[in-house]
């Protein structure tokens, strides 16, 4: 695996520091970001109803809009890499 370090939240209080990375190889974008809430959750779930619920090897995350641009660069990345 190999992960390249794109960003970390500029605002991090450096315990709670959502970050992004972009495997190249894999062709993915990884993040760290805030768990969300039972409430966020089961909005998402009931938002979606073609897809139901959230399968427990999954999560939502929350990501600061502050990290927009970092999360774009990830993407870049990570396309590239799908056209190389």
């Amino acid at each position: 695996m190999a992960l390249r370090f794109v960003g970390i939240d500029p605002d991090t209080d450096l315990e709670h520091c959502p970050t992004v990375w972009a495997d190249e190889e894999a062709g993915e974008l990884v993040v760290q970001g805030w768990k969300a809430s039972p409430e966020l959750r089961a909005a998402c779930e009931s938002n979606s109803p073609a897809h139901g619920a959230i399968p427990d090897s999954e999560e939502v995350i929350r990501i600061p809009a502050r990290m927009v641009p970092m999360i774009r660069e990830a993407c870049d990345a990570v396309e590239r890499s799908a056209v190389q």
